[in-house]
Parts: structure tokens; sequence; C-alpha cells
């Protein structure tokens, strides 16, 4: 993360909970990065230095200002006007870490080969939640190479408990004793 992203993601964040905004706006955060990430032709126009940035900004106003709450628009114009709009994946992760530690809430990230069911997404987010005391959010990514079992990242430690890395800790015992 940039230092533009901390910035501009943690003073919106300020504003935000000066208005008791926090969590709308954070819900849509997630909403246009989601947009944003569907569609990166989208914020390769929002950045075209040949398009003025009032066209720009008003592009911007058009397809969120009627949704969306008005800081947020605000904010994704002066992104824009300022040519970051490349920041805001940034500025978000910065926020949403903000509003985690506000909140009591860690993240989780749960690598699996195969789409988890929500009861097992449910079983293995209590477990967190008794283990670190906190409410926990549950990110899940789809990794073919961890061949079965999962890997969880969370608060800085990973535990892993997939075949690959079993097979690597196996392979590697193997060479030490060769060697």
């Amino acid at each position: 993360m940039t230092e533009y992203a901390g910035v501009y993601g943690g003073s919106l964040y300020d504003l935000a909970a000066e208005e008791h905004l926090t969590e709308a706006i954070k819900d849509e955060l997630l909403t246009v990065r989601d947009i944003f990430r569907e569609n990166p032709e989208y914020i390769r126009l929002l950045s075209e230095p040949s398009i003025a940035k009032e066209e720009r900004t008003k592009m911007i106003e058009d397809a969120f200002g009627k949704d969306a709450e008005r800081y947020l628009v605000n904010f994704l114009k002066i992104l824009c006007e300022k040519g970051i709009l490349n920041e805001y994946e940034g500025c978000v992760r910065e926020y949403v870490k903000r509003f985690n530690s506000d909140n009591g809430i860690c993240e989780a990230i749960v690598t699996s080969a195969v789409k988890l069911t929500d009861a097992q997404i449910d079983a293995l987010r209590a477990k967190l939640e008794k283990t670190t005391g906190k409410t926990v959010s549950v990110e899940t990514k789809i990794d073919p190479y961890v061949v079965a079992g999962i890997k969880v990242e969370i608060e800085g430690k990973q535990l892993d408990g997939t075949v690959s890395s079993r097979l690597s800790e196996i392979s590697r015992r193997i060479n030490e004793t060769i060697l």
C-alpha cells in the first residue's frame, strides 16, 4: 500500500466516523471495488489524461451519484482529479483495516483447492472466533495447487493444513536425510 492509499483511505474513514457512516461507506467502498475489478477498463477511462478532469468527474457522478453516499462519490472524484484513482484498492484496504480495528474484527483469508460450503465457512469462522476472541471476517480463495486441506492467514499468522504443504515438508526432510 502506498502513502496515498493510507492517507486518503484513513481520511475517508475519519470523516465517516465523525458522521457515523463507517459501516455504510465500507459496504459501498467494497461494492465499488468489485465494480472496478469487474470493469478494469472503466478505471483506465477515468484515469485517461486526454479526457478533461471535468468530464471524468461527471462520469463518476453519473455512475454513482444517485446511489452512493455523497462522501464516497466526492472521494472518488478527488482521487480522479488527483490522478490517483489507481490507488483506490489500497484506500479500501486502509479503510477496512481501520474499521476492523475499531470494531474488534480480524480478517482471515482462507485458501482451499475447492469452494467451501457455507456450513464449512461458518464452522471455520466459529473456531477462529473462539481462538482469537474477535469477530472474524472470512475471505475465501480457491487455489488448486493446495491439492486438499486449507490454508488460513489471520492476524499475520499462517496456518497451513494443505496437502501441498505437507508434501513439501516430507520432501524437505527426505532431502535433509539424504544429504
